[in-house]
């Protein structure tokens, strides 16, 4: 990893670009090696999450946390359009438009990262299927299944959107030249 670490720097030293040292983190990922990481003699700082582009990333490679921060903001986006839900002008088809624009693309934003589970198949299908039956106005005790929840809102179960996003990403992954870094990423071993 300091073999690395030192390459890039070089590059983008010759390019006349500095790596900010500060901003700078190493994230160690199922790694029992610690020797410090530094550039320019100065040691990289150790953490045990961070956050890049809206998606957390751990040290054990899991999706939760981000997962958790994804269905939060899409909360928030759904509080905040609470008037269109209300609305009798508008029609249900108009608010599952709205609702898959504003509402599921938060929730799914960056699924082609996610290392996808049992449990964050649920959660998410769990918060769609509360949303969409808050849209439709359906309250307990009145109830419906979830596979006539589905039919009537026109929506794929989240397991599958979330399948052909990963897919779609890999797909466009593998049509990048050989030496394009993000499809060196997919076959990438780094070393502690």
């Amino acid at each position: 990893m300091l073999e690395k670490t030192s390459n890039v720097a070089a590059a983008s030293a010759a390019v006349c670009l500095n790596i900010h040292k500060r901003k700078s983190k190493i994230l160690r990922y199922n790694i029992a090696c610690t020797n410090p990481i530094t550039i320019d003699g100065e040691d990289l700082e150790d953490v045990k999450t961070f956050t890049y582009l809206g998606s957390i990333t751990d040290e054990h490679g899991g999706s939760d946390a981000d997962v958790r921060v994804r269905i939060g903001k899409a909360r928030a986006a759904y509080l905040q359009l609470r008037n269109i839900w209300n609305s009798k002008q508008l029609s249900t088809n108009i608010k599952f438009r709205i609702f898959n624009k504003n509402v599921k693309t938060i929730l799914l934003y960056g699924t082609e990262t996610w290392r996808t589970t049992k449990a964050i198949i649920q959660k998410t299908q769990v918060f769609i299927k509360n949303c969409l039956r808050k849209i439709l106005w359906i309250r307990w005790p009145d109830a419906i299944s979830n596979n006539l929840l589905w039919k009537r809102t026109n929506q794929i179960l989240s397991e599958e959107e979330i399948r052909k996003k990963h897919w779609k990403w890999i797909s466009h992954t593998l049509r990048e030249a050989l030496n394009c870094a993000t499809r060196h990423v997919l076959t990438w071993n780094p070393q502690g």
